[in-house]
């Protein structure tokens, strides 16, 4: 799942945000999802504390995991992460963000989730610059960079996030690094293919695929027809 460090563009992943799906019927949302173009399924775990809003928890993601065919990719946007990871790991996630601005500890936290058998990704928000992870790059599975600002679905992309990519791309062929660049926050059709081209390779998307007229099924389809044709280019 983690390609090795190049700097050659690939067909990107996808991982549709069921924050933004039909929240009283989250099952029907993952099963649709199952048939439909999406690699993992994004889980945001949001505490009230570390960001302005409150979400989903553990009690949800071990009732999602049986309906769920993709791995689940749960973003941890919460204080004291390293609380929590073990029992994130239980209920059913695959690869397990923390962010770097929550973790006084960041490398023992990224131990602690390898060492549970999870993929390890560290989080960025949109101020917090990307040489921070110069001392762990090679450490990491996932680098998520926020193109909003985290707390709610639905806010308008941040442009800069385009030059913050393809920085952190060249942080991590210089560190050797075999990391996924991961990006959440107003990814939609006029972007994802520029997120691509500048070295992305896992979009988040909640309100462009689950709020889209047709559904999620050809919103996705189309998406990843898109980026076809960009990583072909």
């Amino acid at each position: 799942m983690i390609p090795p460090p190049t700097g050659r563009r690939h067909e990107p992943l996808l991982a549709p945000s069921l924050l933004a799906s039909d929240l009283a019927n989250i099952q029907a949302a993952a099963e649709t999802l199952a048939t439909a173009e999406a690699d993992w399924l994004h889980f945001d775990v949001m505490d009230g504390r570390f960001v302005p809003n409150i979400s989903f928890g553990l009690p949800i993601l071990e009732a999602l995991r049986p309906h769920a065919r993709q791995p689940i990719d749960v973003h941890l946007m919460i204080e004291h992460p390293e609380n929590y990871l073990a029992a994130f790991r239980e209920a059913g996630a695959t690869n397990i963000t923390v962010h770097y601005e929550a973790c006084v500890h960041l490398h023992r936290v990224v131990e602690q989730i390898k060492n549970l058998g999870c993929t390890a990704g560290v989080a960025l928000n949109p101020a917090t610059p990307i040489s921070l992870l110069e001392d762990i790059a090679a450490d990491l599975d996932v680098v998520l960079i926020m193109s909003v600002n985290p707390g709610f679905g639905g806010q308008a992309f941040i442009p800069n996030t385009l030059r913050k990519v393809a920085a952190l791309k060249e942080l991590l062929l210089d560190q050797g690094s075999g990391a996924l660049i991961e990006v959440d926050g107003g990814v939609n059709q006029e972007n994802a293919g520029p997120l691509v081209e500048a070295g992305a390779d896992v979009l988040v998307a909640g309100n462009f695929v689950f709020k889209s007229p047709g559904g999620p099924v050809p919103t996705l389809a189309g998406l990843r027809k898109k980026l076809r044709q960009v990583v072909s280019k």
